[in-house]
């Protein structure tokens, strides 16, 4: 299974949204909720060229961008044979 990673805040609609999408893919991710780890917002702009708004979603270490962007993907056909190794 591919590694997937969301940085996220708990009040955020589109985060929920990507979570879900994922989560009907059958797919794990690791979530980092920058409320909890504020500390970890840096080491997000910089992985993520700068963006600063949540969610931020890597697919093995493969900056994806946000909601739109995923749920892009997905109606694509692209985002499923990424979630496979």
């Amino acid at each position: 299974m591919a590694i997937i990673e969301l940085y996220t805040s708990p009040l955020c609609g589109y985060c929920h949204a990507a979570k879900r999408l994922l989560d009907a893919k059958g797919a794990t991710f690791v979530e980092v909720d920058l409320s909890r780890s504020p500390e970890r917002r840096s080491e997000m702009q910089t992985r993520a060229n700068g963006r600063h708004t949540v969610p931020q979603i890597f697919i093995d270490d493969v900056h994806i961008g946000g909601c739109d962007e995923l749920y892009a993907l997905d109606r694509s056909g692209k985002l499923a044979p990424m979630l496979v190794p």
